[in-house]
């Protein structure tokens, strides 16, 4: 038994699978249902609406309808895709046992019902009514099932039978079919009469619809469970007297075959296999057992300790199963699926089916067809079983000796009895007409081939490697160079093996026994060699590991699903040969590249097993060992390969003739610094604005600029874009992109500094006159002073009312009858100009001169530039010859320059400001002396899926027209759907998902310390109205977005924390620490580190706020551990000393790191350590608020440690610590971590911890997230 998922629950009394997703529905003894996803191990959903145990559960083929039935009474028909009950069934008088959906439900939509009230119901559950009530058990039914494919419907009792009923007549009244003549009606009237008889007679005596066809006594106690045969005539039968018993039916009779015994107590189920000729059967004696069909014996049997088993249940489609029993369910296969398979020589594949070794010959194939299959030998069965089909006796190995050129040696491996092999040697050139009797021996895991006449298997006992000649005689023996080897593979040269131990993989040379190298690569299942031997792929369970002939790693990748196989492309053009790996997972076709790039290449419907890749063209087998062939699309890899070994005429080639397009191609070329290759893939005009700013591209950088504004209109963004287009055209000299983008962005200020360094006075002066338009006295100033021109600045000064300046600047530039104007303007308005032109000029009057902008020689425009060559890619594409080259397309050009003098408006200004300064006023409180008695003991700190909602039922109605209406969806719902944000999941009650968010953006562990604040989102996103005394409160969801009003299914709850509150925290936290209350500053700071996360922002601005408090908090708080370690210390002058040092160069505010160099300066020159004291002086002086009065004392003493220090210029002892090295402060040992060293940091607060051993701990610092986790980062918007 191969267990695929294990679940623990209450009882578990029914079971069934979903036709089509990997998803299995279990009904429980504690009336709840239960939706599982078998293939990740996650619970869908719940059902919980029965009163009581629920027996029987089914899947609709096609509907999106789950049917339940339960000891209520009740049949209940579900939507999982609503998540709701559609309706209910009533009509049975006891306990319900199974219910089923007909197999052809899209026909007939009909429910099989098996109650304890001694009869069957099939019910319409279109209409919603009973069809047909089928009575003749006297005792409980325990079990309905109908035919796969006919007309039947097989029911099982406690009183000792088992009934086969005709459907036939119930079906042809429900299509409306004629029953046909009857010779003994005369004419239309005799038959209409004879109907009418008939109506009435099933009025009073019941329909006759349905009839029992066959009444099958054998059993000697009441029967559990009975099943028909998916094609066979057959029926299986479980009873409480311990027995299976087979029955075969024909067109009149049915009668027992045989009698299969064994097990020990009731047999509760039982089943025919969906695709081998096996009986599967479960018991309350905790075994369940397979029985051969055609033998009649067992050939299995699993026994689980504890538990009895109740039910099972089988795939339509794969080669799965599961089982009830009573602490919960598995799905579980009987045997592995994988087809033994080996590369030969040439075009050739040998791989097992069934009993049967074959030679698949590729080099042979016609039309669609992969290859001919060429049969080899038979092999026999082996072990215990070898009389049966046993379950995993077949081969699970494959190995074919590629050293021998003269003939033919496979090595076939199986498991059974502890694993053994069997030797097959056959002749190459008359493939199965020679062949050798196969030898055999026991070995661990598959053999090896190291030359053309001997070969390696493992020892299953001492886990020694033996080496054995073809005769099967054993040459020598090899101890293993490490221990817990379990399994060799081939080392890809003659004499080489690769060892598999524990999460290990060492290449060992047999002859010299000596490693040749080792790599680790965990759960190894297979290794694949390229076809020239430089490069080996070693497969393991969740991910691939290329090395190359020494086992050196070159790359290494990482899946999320099981890796199935994998195959190297061994096509002799294009570069791909034994470049390319192609590798399958459950459901897709991948490729890996030696440089570590990964990519998907298709999906895919049933797993298959990747034998061999030629170009586009990907050869399998499936699970049938069929061999099949898919075309797939190498295009990708090829390009990145192509990328990677500098082949741009390829590249160039791929890109020009090539579908390849995406955000991905274009993010890989950028990172690998070819952005003028990504122009070729981008139409969207923002992205390629980047692109073409990246690779100095001003011409298209200008044409997406337009496209931009026409977009979005010349405000918002593309003021932006305008602003980086200039700021590029200005570094490479191009004044006339710079002018344009200058006047588009409408920035005037800068326009006119770029018409005064280019000696443009013609547009300074209209902008001279545009600043008069818009009253702007600064820019006319400007402007004016620019031009030199004198009597505009004397205008400007007037008319801003600064007569005395006006006056002064008249005298000085000789406008006299200005200025005897303006004197006669400040004398009429009381005022004086005596002494205002002594105060021109303070110092020496003989040296000042006028100031005049200098006057234009050369009026340039762009800079001068040279011609370059084409770029890398483009040059090499040219000289290809391989590669035709397409003629370039001209870059569209930009407005003339006349356009550029046009569309000035107003600008808009913008003022930001940051609220998280510090007070100054108080300078520290009396707690930051030397003890820190106030500091205290600081211990240190130890999704469900989106379902689509429907508009409304599928035409679900009963013979009135009635159609059911859609449920509207709670707030609550609609705050998960559309954000997601923890916050406001949480608001919406989903704790699980709210988690499993905070779990994949950040890491979260130890949810206790979030436990408050998540609290706190979701009592404060409602608000409770009470009602009239004696009813319920009203409950009112708050929302945030319902200004414009009711966002209805739009809606997102409004949080209780905010940006505002959590820099009022910040500030109280602050105060805190300048006080010297350090525990209640931690208290603080740490209690914004929980509220963080479940803070919602509504702009960049708040975001950005928020990551600046998430620094702050993180450097208070380590800081605060520093010191109170700086308690622990004690006497110890060392550790003291260096922690006091730590202490400072935590990021903390100016006025608090004036407290800690103050005390790390103390303590450094208390221990004798003056360098170090010296450099905290000099430090302490250089901060701004040194300067002030209050602090005069402090920087007389500072003065005095410095030129002490300075004098002895020795430290007593040697600190590991280094003030001109940058270096961030391990939070878990308080050490340095200096750039180089290996660390991790915690994936939330982003506190560094030295080496690896906090990996995946919890963080110290913020006490809930794992260190060392790779994640999205903080979420901050929804």
């Amino acid at each position: 038994m191969l267990t695929k998922f294990e679940s623990k629950s209450a009882r578990v009394k029914g079971l069934a699978f979903h036709p089509v997703r990997p998803w299995i529905c279990a009904s429980l003894h504690n009336g709840v249902i239960q939706l599982w996803d078998y293939r990740v191990g996650t619970v869908i959903d719940r059902f919980e609406e029965h009163d009581g145990p629920v027996r029987g559960v089914d899947f609709h083929l096609h509907d999106p309808l789950i049917v339940t039935g339960g000891d209520d009474y009740k049949i209940k028909v579900w939507d999982y895709k609503l998540r709701r009950c559609l309706f209910t069934l009533l009509g049975h008088l006891d306990y319900i046992r199974t219910v089923q959906f007909h197999p052809n439900a899209t026909q007939f939509p009909w429910i099989l019902s098996a109650s304890d009230d001694q009869t069957l119901r099939l019910w319409d559950f279109r209409k919603r009514t009973c069809l047909s009530v089928l009575t003749g058990h006297n005792h409980y039914v325990m079990c309905a099932a109908f035919h796969p494919s006919e007309d039947l419907i097989v029911s099982a009792s406690l009183d000792q039978t088992v009934r086969v009923w005709d459907t036939t007549g119930l079906r042809k009244k429900q299509l409306g079919e004629p029953s046909g003549p009857n010779p003994m009606m005369g004419d239309s009237r005799q038959s209409a009469a004879a109907s009418t008889a008939m109506n009435v007679q099933a009025e009073l005596f019941g329909t006759n619809d349905v009839v029992v066809k066959y009444v099958l006594e054998g059993h000697d106690r009441g029967v559990n469970w009975a099943a028909f045969h998916p094609t066979l005539p057959l029926l299986a039968s479980a009873a409480d007297d311990r027995q299976v018993k087979l029955w075969r039916m024909s067109e009149t009779k049915a009668w027992e075959v045989d009698t299969l015994r064994g097990h020990a107590n009731n047999v509760s189920c039982c089943l025919f296999h969906p695709k081998q000729e096996l009986v599967v059967s479960n018991s309350e004696d905790r075994s369940i057992r397979v029985w051969d069909v055609s033998k009649r014996v067992g050939v299995q049997t699993f026994r689980r300790e504890g538990d009895r088993f109740w039910i099972l249940a089988a795939h339509r489609s794969q080669n799965l199963l599961a089982a009830g029993h009573d602490s919960g369910m598995i799905v579980f296969k009987l045997e592995r699926e994988r087809p033994a398979s080996a590369a030969g020589p040439g075009d050739k594949l040998y791989y097992v089916r069934g009993r049967e070794l074959f030679c698949h010959d590729y080099a042979r194939a016609t039309g669609g067809s992969s290859g001919v299959d060429v049969p080899i030998a038979s092999l026999r069965r082996v072990g215990q079983q070898a009389q049966t089909d046993g379950i995993g006796s077949g081969p699970r190995f494959l190995s074919y000796n590629m050293h021998n050129p003269k003939e033919g040696n496979v090595l076939v491996c199986s498991e059974v009895d502890g694993g053994c092999y069997e030797l097959i040697t056959f002749s190459l050139t008359n493939a199965g007409g020679s062949v050798t009797d196969g030898k055999r021996g026991s070995c661990l895991g598959p053999g090896v081939f190291l030359g053309s006449n001997r070969f390696a298997v493992l020892d299953r006992q001492k886990r020694e490697i033996v080496v054995k000649n073809m005769n099967n005689e054993t040459t020598k023996r090899v101890a293993a160079p490490v221990p817990n080897i379990d399994c060799l593979y081939d080392g890809g040269a003659p004499g080489r093996i690769i060892l598999r131990a524990d999460d290990r993989a060492v290449l060992f040379e047999v002859q010299s026994r000596r490693v040749l190298g080792e790599l680790t690569a965990p759960k190894i299942k297979n290794v694949v060699w390229s076809p020239d031997g430089s490069k080996v792929a070693l497969l393991c369970k969740y991910g691939v590991v290329i090395a190359d002939r020494q086992l050196e790693q070159l790359c290494s990748i990482q899946d999320t699903v099981r890796i199935k196989s994998g195959a190297w492309d061994c096509s002799n053009s294009g570069g791909t040969n034994s470049n390319l790996f192609i590798y399958t997972t459950l459901h897709h076709v991948k490729y890996c590249l030696p440089t570590g790039d990964t990519g998907t290449i298709r999906t895919l419907d049933n797993p298959i097993y990747a034998t061999r890749v030629v170009k586009d063209q990907l050869f399998c087998l499936d699970r049938e060992a069929r061999s099949r062939v898919l075309q797939i699309d190498t295009t990708e890899a090829k390009f990145k390969l192509a990328l990677a070994n500098k082949k741009y005429g390829q590249v160039m080639h791929l890109v020009r003739h090539s579908r390849l397009c995406g955000r991905a191609i274009v993010a890989y070329l950028q990172s690998k610094g070819f952005p003028e290759v990504a122009l070729h893939f981008v139409r969207d005009p923002q992205t390629r604005f980047g692109l073409a700013l990246a690779c100095g591209n001003i011409e298209a950088a200008m044409e997406c600029a337009f496209s931009l504004e026409q977009q979005n209109g010349p405000e918002g963004k593309t003021r932006d874009v305008w602003g980086q287009l200039g700021s590029e055209a200005l570094r490479q000299g191009n004044h006339q992109v710079v002018e344009m983008s200058y006047q588009r962005k409408k920035d005037f200020d800068r326009l006119s500094f770029l018409y005064m360094l280019t000696g443009d006075t013609e547009k300074l002066r209209k902008m001279l006159k545009i600043s008069n338009m818009r009253n702007d006295i600064m820019g006319r100033y400007h402007n004016a002073l620019l031009l030199g021109d004198a009597a505009e600045r004397v205008a400007v000064l007037e008319a801003s009312g600064n007569l005395p300046l006006a006056y002064i600047c008249a005298n000085l530039h000789g406008l006299t009858e200005v200025a005897e104007r303006i004197k006669v303007a400040i004398e009429t308005q009381e005022g004086s100009v005596e002494g205002l032109m002594d105060k021109v000029s303070v110092g020496s009057k003989k040296g000042g001169r006028l100031l005049q902008p200098p006057t234009p020689i050369i009026r340039a425009g762009n800079w001068p530039t040279l011609e370059i060559k084409k770029t890398t890619l483009e040059d090499l594409s040219a000289a290809d010859v391989d590669y035709e080259e397409e003629d370039e397309v001209a870059a569209a050009t930009g407005p003339s320059a006349t356009e550029w003098d046009d569309g000035f408006g107003d600008a808009d200004e913008g003022v930001g400001t940051s609220g998280l300064g510090v007070d100054d006023d108080d300078f520290g409180g009396d707690d930051w002396g030397d003890d820190l008695d106030d500091l205290g003991d600081l211990g240190e700190p130890a999704a469900p899926a989106h379902v689509d909602e429907m508009a409304g039922l599928n035409e679900i109605s009963d013979d009135a027209g009635f159609q059911m209406p859609a449920a509207g969806r709670p707030p609550a719902a609609c705050w998960a759907a559309n954000s997601s944000h923890a916050a406001d999941h949480m608001a919406g009650g989903a704790a699980s998902s709210a988690m499993q968010l905070l779990h994949r953006q950040i890491a979260a562990s130890d949810f206790s310390n979030l436990k408050e604040s998540m609290i706190g989102c979701y009592l404060g996103s409602t608000v409770s109205l009470p009602g009239i005394p004696g009813s319920g409160s009203i409950i009112i969801p708050l929302t945030r977005n319902d200004a414009g009003g009711h966002p209805g299914n739009d809606s997102l709850p409004r949080t209780s924390s905010t940006a505002r509150s959590l820099v009022a925290g910040v500030r109280s936290g602050y105060k805190f620490f300048q006080g010297g209350k350090f525990n209640d500053a931690k208290a603080t700071f740490t209690q914004v580190l929980s509220q963080i996360p479940v803070t919602v922002t509504d702009n960049r601005a708040e975001a950005s706020e928020m990551k600046e408090m998430l620094e702050i908090c993180r450097e208070y708080i380590t800081a605060i551990r520093i010191k109170a370690a700086m308690s622990a210390a004690g006497e110890d002058p060392v550790r003291s000393t260096e922690l006091s040092a730590y202490f400072t160069h935590c990021n903390l505010q100016p006025v608090h790191l004036l407290l800690a160099l103050r005390s790390a300066m103390g303590t450094a020159f208390k221990h004798k350590n003056f360098i170090v004291a010296a450099s905290f002086a000099r430090r302490l002086l250089e901060l701004p608020d040194m300067k002030s009065e209050r602090n005069a004392d402090l920087r007389m003493k500072a003065t005095k440690v410095l030129q002490k220090s300075e004098q002895m210029a020795r430290n007593e002892h040697t600190l590991n610590y280094n003030e001109n090295a940058t270096f961030a402060i391990d939070c878990q040992e308080f050490m340095p971590i200096y750039s180089g060293d290996e660390h991790v940091k915690c994936s939330y607060c982003g506190s560094s911890y030295k080496g690896s051993a906090m990996k995946g701990k919890v963080c110290v610092t913020c006490g809930f997230c794992l260190v060392g986790v790779q994640t999205i980062g903080l979420v901050t918007g929804k």
